[in-house]
C-alpha cells in the first residue's frame, strides 16, 4: 500500500508521498511513487502513484513515449494545459488497461491503480487532479483543496479540520507531513523515506524536491512536536462529569 496528498493552496502545490511498496509481509520493498516533469520557465508537473507498482510504472513509461489523445500522440512534455495532462494520464491508464486487465483477471487480480497529478503549465493556474483506474479523473477545488490516494483514512482529519486555500506552502508542508505521520503510525503499510515537492505558483519550477528520511531534523520536530501536543491537548479536556462508580 502507500499514501500519497497533494494540497492545492493560493500560494502553490504541496506533494508529498511514501516510498513503501508490498506484495505481502515478507516482501517489503521502497520505490519512489513521485515522478516529475519540469521545464522551467514552461511547466513542473507532478505525478505520484499508488496501487499495482507494475501498472503505475507502464503508465509512466507509456507518458514518456507519447499517448494517443485527441487524435495525436502528446506526452506530458507538450500538454498545453493541465486539464489535458489530466486527460492523458487517464488515457494512459486505460491503454494500461486495454493490454493487462484480461491477464491479471485470469490471475485472480483487480486493475488497481490511482494517480495525483498537480503542477502548472505556462498559461494557465496551477491545478491538481485525481486520475482513477477507469481513467477517468476529479479535480481539487476550493470546498476541497486536497487530493489524497492509497491509505488516505488516517491522515484525512487534520486536513478536514486545519487545511484552507489560504494555508501557506510553509504550512502545508508541515501538515502533509502531519498526516502522514498520523498514517504511518497507524497502518505498517506506509513508512519513510518520503519524497516532497513544492511548486510555487507562476514559477513554473519545482521550488523544493526533498527525501524526507527518518533521521531528517524537520520531519522528526514535527512528529514529536505533534504527539506531545496531542496529549497536551487530551490532557486538557474537561473530564466527564456524569460517569459514575
Amino acid at each position: 500500500m502507500t499514501y500519497c496528498v497533494g494540497l492545492l493552496l493560493d500560494e502553490g502545490l504541496v506533494m508529498l508521498s511514501d516510498t513503501r511498496t508490498n506484495a505481502g509481509l515478507d516482501n517489503i520493498s521502497t520505490f519512489s511513487k513521485m515522478l516529475t516533469v519540469e521545464h522551467p520557465g514552461d511547466r513542473a508537473l507532478v505525478l505520484m502513484t499508488a496501487g499495482n507498482l507494475a501498472i503505475t510504472q507502464t503508465v509512466w513509461n507509456l507518458l514518456q513515449a507519447g499517448v494517443w489523445l485527441n487524435g495525436i500522440s502528446q506526452k506530458l512534455t507538450d500538454v498545453p494545459d493541465m486539464f489535458t495532462a489530466a486527460q492523458l494520464v487517464g488515457a494512459a491508464v486505460r491503454q494500461v488497461a486495454a493490454m493487462d486487465r484480461a491477464a491479471l483477471a485470469a490471475q485472480g487480480l483487480g486493475f488497481d491503480c490511482s494517480l495525483l497529478i498537480g503542477g502548472q503549465i505556462a498559461g494557465g493556474a496551477p491545478r491538481l487532479f485525481l486520475v482513477y483506474s477507469a481513467g477517468n479523473f476529479i479535480e481539487a477545488t476550493d470546498g476541497t483543496p486536497f487530493l489524497q490516494i492509497g491509505e488516505h483514512k488516517y491522515g484525512k482529519p487534520i486536513l478536514d479540520r486545519v487545511l484552507t486555500p489560504r494555508t501557506t506552502l510553509i504550512e502545508g508542508v508541515a501538515l502533509t507531513l502531519v498526516s502522514m505521520d498520523s498514517t504511518i503510525r497507524s497502518n505498517l503499510s506506509v513508512a519513510l523515506p518520503l519524497d516532497l515537492a513544492v511548486v510555487r505558483v507562476d514559477q513554473l519550477r519545482i521550488c523544493t524536491r526533498r527525501r524526507i528520511t527518518e533521521d531528517d531534523p524537520y520531519y522528526r520536530t514535527v512528529r514529536d512536536g505533534w504527539s506531545a501536543a496531542l496529549r497536551d491537548a487530551y490532557l486538557a479536556l474537561p473530564r466527564p462529569d456524569f460517569v459514575l462508580g
